[in-house]
C-alpha cells in the first residue's frame, strides 16, 4: 500500500510539473482524502442500500443470528448487524469501517442451501475480513484507483487542449509521449493493484475462518457448494462485487486474462489452501 500510495503521488507530481500548477497536484490530493473520507464513514450504508440489503429478524433467520453470535463471541469481537438480500444465488459479504460498526450480509439463497458448519465457515470468513480491517484497506485501494483515474483524465484532456509545456523542444515532445503512455497505463496498472489486493484479502479471510472456527473443511464444502451454484445475483456492480465471498456475477471462466482481472482467486485454489493439499508438480 505504501508503494500504491507512492506511485499514485508520482503521478500526480510529474502531471503538476509538466503543466507547471501545483494546484492540480494539491487539489487531486485534496479530492482524494475526501473521496477517502466520505468512503470511510459511509462506505457501509452506500453499499447495503446498493444492495437492496434489509434487516434480517432473528425469528427469521435463526441460525444465522446464532451461529454469528457464537463467532463473533470466540473471536472476541462486538456482534455485528446482520443483513439480507433477497436473491435466489448463493453469496455473503461484510462491510463496516470497523468491528462496532460491522455489517454481515448473506442472500437467502445461502442461508437455504448451507448447512450449519457450512455457514459457520461463511461467517467466519466474513469476521475476519472485519477483524483484518480489510474494508479499510479496500476502500484505500479503490480511492487511490480512482485517484489515478481522474489524474489520467485531466492531463489527458488538457494535453489535447495544448496545455502544458512548450512542445517545440524535442525534449519535451519526447516526455510528452512518453507521460502520455504513462498516463493511460497508470489506471489499469492501480486497477490489477486492486484486484490483487483483494485476491490476497480473500485468501487471508479463508486462513483466518478456518483458525476461528477450527474446521476448515466447513468453508471448503461451503466453496465447492457456491462453485457449484454457477449463478449470477440478480443486481450485481463492479463497485461491490469485491466484497463478496465468491463472484456475484457467476463468471467461471479459468483462461490466464479473467484470471488476473478478476477479483476473487479460483475458488479451487483457495479450497487446496484451506486443506492444505498441493498441486501434484509433473514429471
Amino acid at each position: 500500500m505504501a508503494g500504491f500510495l507512492a506511485f499514485v503521488l508520482g503521478i500526480g507530481y510529474v502531471v503538476a510539473w509538466y503543466y507547471q500548477s501545483p494546484v492540480i497536484l494539491y487539489g487531486a490530493i485534496v479530492f482524494a482524502i475526501g473521496m477517502n473520507f466520505y468512503s470511510y464513514w459511509f462506505s457501509g450504508n452506500q453499499v447495503l442500500s446498493m444492495t437492496n440489503a434489509r434487516p434480517a429478524s432473528r425469528e427469521e433467520f435463526f441460525d444465522f443470528y446464532t451461529v454469528t453470535e457464537n463467532l463473533a463471541i470466540t473471536a472476541g469481537m462486538p456482534v455485528p448487524k446482520l443483513y439480507v438480500i433477497e436473491d435466489p444465488a448463493p453469496n455473503a459479504f461484510a462491510t463496516g469501517r470497523d468491528e462496532k460498526h460491522a455489517v454481515v450480509c448473506a442472500t437467502t439463497g445461502l442461508l437455504a442451501i448451507m448447512t450449519r458448519a457450512e455457514l459457520e465457515g461463511v461467517i467466519a470468513h466474513e469476521l475476519s475480513h472485519v477483524k483484518n480491517r480489510d474494508i479499510l484497506l479496500m476502500t484505500v485501494a479503490v480511492t487511490l484507483a480512482g485517484f489515478l483515474a481522474i489524474i489520467a483524465d485531466m492531463f489527458l484532456r488538457m494535453s489535447f487542449m495544448g496545455g502544458g509545456r512548450d512542445s517545440d523542444s524535442k525534449g519535451n515532445a519526447l516526455f510528452m509521449v512518453l507521460a502520455v503512455i504513462g498516463i493511460i497505463l497508470a489506471p489499469i496498472a492501480a486497477q490489477l493493484i486492486q484486484l490483487a489486493i483483494s485476491r490476497r484479502r480473500e485468501f487471508l479471510a479463508d486462513a483466518s475462518g478456518a483458525l476461528l472456527t477450527r474446521y476448515p473443511e466447513g468453508l471448503a464444502s461451503a466453496l465447492r457448494k457456491l462453485d457449484q451454484h454457477n449463478m449470477p445475483m440478480l443486481q450485481t456492480s463492479h463497485a461491490t462485487a469485491h466484497l463478496f465471498i465468491d463472484d456475484p456475477f457467476g463468471e467461471r471462466k479459468s483462461d490466464w486474462l479473467n484470471s488476473i482481472f478478476s477479483t476473487h482467486p479460483p475458488t479451487a485454489d483457495r479450497i487446496k489452501a484451506l486443506l492444505g493439499v498441493r498441486p501434484q508438480a509433473d514429471a
